[in-house]
């Protein structure tokens, strides 16, 4: 157990520093965009191109793995995203950086592959509720914990792309350290997006309309706060304040949902994010206090509302099915995240900054009415539902084997041929990790 604590201790430092680099970068690059006086809509093109980097990742980053192992490909992976961060402050113009963008994307899915397939692969049936609860907080915090890098120095210079790139290329000391044998990448269960929205219409495009929502927020949430005429320091509050919130909020959505029906849960959730949204975009710079309260609520909730398509979906399917049905809600979600930022970046260019909350009140309410008039499928009784579990779908695309909805896996481990010991087996062997490659 010692061993296996150290290495997960070396993942958890290698995940902080890679996601902390990360969200920082993101950040300061939508602000950069608006300092230079890129168009909303240029701006939105360029960094929507991670998305499908991203995507495209997520999908084919596993076979370079698979050719070279994990620690490789590792390194491959943070060299190439490091390099590509250097690049961006020697010249400031839109097709370069949208390359840059879709690259960093590309790798970045790599990355995260074999980070949480090795973190999915310490788990045995007394720890895996606890690890995947341990890695979604780390997500949270270092996602927060980037916003705040911001601040270190002015987004004109080079230095905070240095700092950048220097978390990027630290993130590859811990693990390149280990001595623990990879993990092995198995090729997952697959899922139409036209199958998963006949079993589940709702479920589909809650995960599509959240990745939309979320991706745009990311994405162009540093051009609003530039436009409306936030220093600095007041744009990496905006930005972590919603983020704590996602974390924040998503244990009480989760009681709801067990406790009610999740159609009426989402539905809910959607309206308040909706109203949540028009507030923000009304307040606009009156006062900074009640921005970051609307926006936190509004990011809060609309974070939700991906764990809630999953959980509804869920119900639908049987064990041999969520596999496949969570790779297909991760699809979703990512064609969603590939329309968020030009859709928000049109409505800022014709309704100024606060077009961004705008397009989201429209977009929810486009979700609103397919709830109430939308195709609908028979759903279990609440007393019958799967329990909830709060997820992010940018930290579950290599943890299938951390779920606890996944019993199969449970199921495989304690009912196989030869009785194990949890903690002997994994401190001399990682077991294989099933991998979901979709985003």
């Amino acid at each position: 157990m010692p061993r296996t604590a150290l290495t997960l201790s070396s993942l958890i430092i290698s995940i902080i520093l890679l996601i902390s680099g990360n969200a920082f970068l993101m950040t300061l690059l939508g602000l950069r965009l608006s300092i230079e006086e890129f168009s909303a809509g240029l701006i939105g093109w360029i960094l929507v191109l991670y998305s499908f980097g991203f995507v495209a990742g997520t999908l084919w980053a596993g076979r370079i793995i698979e050719k070279v192992g994990h620690i490789r490909a590792f390194a491959v992976f943070a060299a190439v995203l490091a390099a590509s961060i250097l690049i961006y402050p020697m010249a400031v113009e839109a097709a370069l950086w949208g390359l840059l963008r879709a690259l960093g994307g590309f790798v970045m899915a790599g990355l995260m592959i074999v980070m949480e397939s090795w973190f999915s692969s310490k788990a045995d049936n007394r720890n895996r509720a606890t690890l995947f609860a341990v890695y979604q907080l780390v997500f949270f915090l270092s996602t927060a914990g980037g916003q705040v890098l911001i601040r270190v120095s002015d987004p004109v210079g080079f230095i905070p792309f240095s700092l950048a790139a220097i978390l990027i290329a630290l993130a590859l000391v811990p693990l390149s350290l280990t001595r623990q044998l990879s993990p092995t990448i198995t090729q997952g269960e697959r899922m139409s997006l036209r199958k998963l929205y006949t079993a589940s219409p709702q479920g589909a495009l809650g995960a599509l309309v959240a990745g939309l929502l979320i991706s745009a927020f990311y994405a162009m949430g540093p051009v609003f706060a530039n436009g409306i005429g936030l220093d600095v320091g007041q744009l990496s509050n905006f930005m972590a304040a919603a983020i704590i919130a996602a974390m924040v909020l998503a244990w009480p959505v989760g009681r709801l949902c067990d406790r009610y029906d999740r159609y009426q849960v989402m539905l809910v959730a959607s309206c308040v994010a909706a109203v949540c949204s028009l507030v923000a975009a009304l307040i606009g710079d009156f006062s900074m206090v009640l921005l970051v309260i609307f926006v936190g609520l509004y990011m809060g909730i609309t974070a939700t509302l991906y764990p809630i398509a999953v959980a509804i979906t869920n119900d639908l399917m049987e064990s041999h099915q969520i596999t496949a049905t969570s790779t297909a809600l991760l699809l979703s979600y990512g064609v969603g995240s590939c329309i968020g930022a030009p859709l928000s970046a049109l409505f800022m260019e014709l309704l100024g900054p606060r077009g961004l909350f705008v397009s989201n009140a429209l977009v929810l309410s486009g979700l609103i009415l397919f709830m109430l008039f939308g195709p609908s499928r028979k759903h279990p009784a609440v007393a019958d539902q799967q329990h909830f579990i709060t997820l992010s779908p940018e930290a579950s695309l290599g943890l299938a084997e951390l779920d606890p909805r996944y019993t199969e896996f449970e199921e495989a481990t304690d009912t196989g041929p030869e009785a194990t010991d949890p903690e002997k087996e994994h401190d001399e062997h990682i077991s294989e990790a099933p991998v979901s490659r979709q985003a």
